[in-house]
């Protein structure tokens, strides 16, 4: 806990979080609905960079575990009506089965081809939303019963919570003993081999922690949407915008990851009236942070305050 509290990044952080508890009340509706979306993208975002800013694992389809978890909560919620919680859970779960399934023979390959299975994952699940259109929506998507709140304040409390608390148990876990691990594995797996650690069972680990948060993440996305979709969660450019947003961010640095996925979200949105070139002007922006800023917005604030 010592360590922890001696972090900059965690500091950063509390100041953030605080700032974001008054936003509320000064804030409209609207906005309010724009940063909700965004703190959930933070969390899928923080998934993804334990897994390639520390076990060194390309996940080319996040989307496939925070599809897996969406639609398997509103399937349920359709299907036999158990409480919002539940499905939540539920969703979790199924996405820690789907990669655990995906996992354990993608581990051993090696170089580009883990990535490359777990784009096709994603094609596959995009197929099988099509093929069983009945109880999927099909590419229109479905629909859920039952939502979170009508009430955009209620709403950002709760993705805000959520924001946190995930947060708090990834960037834990970054600093602990498995995470140590898991970043020596990614920078040298031949070295952290020799010195006696099951790389493949720690990059496994890494991967069903990263399925459940993001499997979990999506189930509440949908639950405040109110639909699920190939578009909002399976659609590869999702996937390409949650990676943007944790390199955006900062590698390695898991909270730097939220704010990547704020600064894609809030942008996207305000920017939206400019059609096409909105996506140009961000993706330009983003191009530009990851060029002349590699360690990320949050990774060159925190090495700037090192050095003063």
């Amino acid at each position: 806990m010592t360590v922890l509290l001696r972090s900059r990044a965690i500091w950063v952080a509390i100041l953030l979080a605080m700032a974001a508890t008054t936003l509320p009340w000064w804030l409209s509706g609207y906005i309010l609905g724009v940063l909700t979306v965004a703190y959930y993208f933070g969390v899928f975002a923080m998934s993804w960079d334990l897994l390639f800013g520390f076990a060194g694992e390309v996940n080319f389809g996040p989307t496939f575990l925070i599809g897996l978890g969406a639609y398997s909560a509103a399937m349920i919620d359709a299907r036999w009506g158990p409480p919002i919680p539940v499905c939540v859970i539920a969703g979790g779960f199924v996405a820690l089965i789907g990669g655990l399934l995906l996992a354990v023979p993608a581990l051993r390959l090696r170089g580009p081809y883990f990535g490359l299975v777990t784009l096709v994952a994603v094609l596959l699940l995009q197929n099988a939303i099509v093929i069983f259109a009945g109880v999927t929506g099909g590419e229109i998507g479905m629909m859920v019963p039952d939502v979170m709140s009508i009430d955009a304040r209620y709403n950002y409390w709760i993705a805000l919570a959520f924001l946190v608390v995930c947060a708090i148990l990834l960037f834990g876990l970054s600093r602990s003993a498995i995470g140590l691990i898991l970043q020596a594995s990614g920078q040298d797996t031949i070295g952290a081999q020799a010195l006696g650690f099951n790389v493949t069972k720690h990059k496994l680990a890494a991967f069903c922690i990263s399925a459940v948060f993001s499997g979990v993440a999506g189930a509440m996305l949908v639950f405040y949407q109110g639909t699920a979709s190939v578009s909002t969660v399976v659609d590869l450019g999702v996937g390409v915008q949650i990676i943007i947003a944790a390199v955006l961010g900062g590698r390695r640095t898991i909270l730097g990851a939220v704010l990547g996925s704020i600064f894609l979200i809030v942008a996207g949105e305000f920017l939206r009236p400019l059609g096409q070139i909105n996506t140009f002007v961000v993706a330009a922006v983003a191009l530009a942070v990851i060029l002349f800023f590699p360690d990320g917005l949050l990774g060159n604030l925190l090495r700037v305050g090192e050095k003063e």
